[in-house]
C-alpha cells in the first residue's frame, strides 16, 4: 500500500470516529426537558432553520460566484455552507456569555436536520452552478452514510441519558477523549495531503470568500433572531461553524479525498474559527459572567458540557 492511500484510509476511520464520538457525545449531555423548553418556541426555532439550511447555503454559494472561485475552492465552499450545526459554535456562544441552552440545543437540532439536508442542497447548488458534468453529489448514498454516523448515535446516546444518566455520565468522559483527538488527527492527515494546495492559496480569493462568510453569518443570525442578547448571540453565534464531519465525508466519498477540494475546505473550516472567535470575545466584552440579563441559562441538564468539548 502506497502512503497516500495509506493516509487516506487512517483519515477514513478517524473521520468516522470523530463523527460518531461527537454525536454521541451530544446525546450523552442532552435532555428531552432541554429540547422541549427550546423547542417551544416555535417561531425562534423557525427563523433558525430557515438562516441555517436555507440562508446560509445561497450566502456560500453567492460568496463562491462572486468572487469566481476555481471548482474545488467553488466545491469546498458550498459544502461546508450546506452543512450547520458545528459543535465548536457552542464555544462561540460560551465566549459570548450568550445564552448556552439555547445554544446547545439548537447546535443538536441543525446537526441532526443537516443530516437529512447536506447532500440534496449542495447538490442542487453544485448542479445549478454548472461546474462540469462529473461534478456531483451522490445524494443517497451521502444521506444513508450521515444519518448512520451522525443520528443513530445521538439517539442512542439521547436514549442512554434518559434511562441511566450515571451511564451517559461516565460513557460521555470517553467519547469526549475520542472525538477531540479524532478531529485533530482528520486536520492534520487533511493538512499532510493538502499541504501543496494549502500553501498555493495564500492570496487567493478564497480566503476573503472564506473571511466574509463567518461575518455575514454571524450579523444574519443575529438580526433574524428574536429575544434578548442571550438569545440573539446565542443564534448568531451558532451560525458561523460547518459541522466538519459531514463535509469531510462528503469530500471522501463524491470527490475520492480530492486533495485540493480537502486543502480549500480546511482553510475554510479555519477561517470560521479566526473570525468567529475574536467577534464572539468581543461581542461577550461587556457582558455579566453570570446568566445574560434575565434569560435562561445553562442547568445541569443542560447539552452545553459535550457540545464544547467536540470538535467542530
Amino acid at each position: 500500500m502506497e502512503v497516500q492511500e495509506l493516509l487516506g484510509a487512517v483519515f477514513n476511520i478517524a473521520l468516522v470516529l470523530m463523527i460518531v464520538a461527537t454525536m454521541v457525545s451530544a446525546g450523552f449531555t442532552t435532555t428531552f426537558a432541554a429540547i422541549g423548553s427550546v423547542l417551544s418556541r416555535v417561531g425562534l426555532v423557525l427563523m433558525v432553520l430557515v438562516t441555517a439550511l436555507v440562508i446560509r447555503p445561497l450566502v456560500g454559494w453567492g460568496l463562491a460566484e462572486l468572487f469566481s472561485l476555481d471548482n474545488p475552492a467553488f466545491i469546498a465552499l458550498v459544502l461546508v455552507a450546506s452543512v450547520a450545526g458545528a459543535p465548536l459554535g457552542v464555544k462561540f456562544v460560551m465566549s459570548a456569555k450568550g445564552d448556552l441552552t439555547t445554544g446547545a440545543v439548537f447546535q443538536v437540532l441543525l446537526a441532526v436536520v443537516a443530516s437529512f439536508t447536506f447532500a440534496p442542497t449542495a447538490n442542487l447548488i453544485i448542479d445549478a452552478a454548472d461546474l462540469g458534468e462529473d461534478v456531483s453529489l451522490p445524494v443517497a448514498d451521502l444521506i444513508k452514510t450521515i444519518v448512520f454516523l451522525q443520528v443513530l448515535p445521538f439517539v442512542v446516546g439521547l436514549l442512554i441519558r434518559h434511562w441511566n444518566e450515571r451511564s451517559a455520565a461516565e460513557w460521555n468522559e470517553f467519547a469526549k477523549k475520542v472525538s477531540g483527538p479524532t478531529f485533530l488527527i482528520v486536520v492534520v492527515l487533511a493538512l499532510l495531503g493538502s499541504w501543496q494546495t494549502i500553501i498555493d492559496l495564500l492570496g487567493d480569493r478564497v480566503l476573503i470568500a472564506g473571511a466574509l462568510f463567518p461575518a455575514i453569518m454571524i450579523v444574519t443570525g443575529w438580526f433574524l433572531s428574536t429575544g434578548g442578547y442571550g438569545t440573539r448571540s446565542a443564534t448568531a453565534l451558532i451560525e458561523p461553524g460547518s459541522n466538519s464531519g459531514p463535509a469531510f465525508a462528503a469530500v471522501a466519498i463524491a470527490f475520492n479525498n480530492d486533495p485540493e477540494i480537502l486543502g480549500a475546505m480546511t482553510v475554510l473550516i479555519f477561517l470560521q474559527i479566526v473570525v468567529a472567535a475574536p467577534i464572539a470575545s468581543w461581542m461577550g466584552k461587556d457582558q455579566p459572567d453570570e446568566g445574560e440579563g434575565g434569560e435562561e441559562t445553562v442547568g445541569e441538564d443542560s447539552p452545553a458540557e459535550a457540545s464544547t468539548e467536540a470538535a467542530p
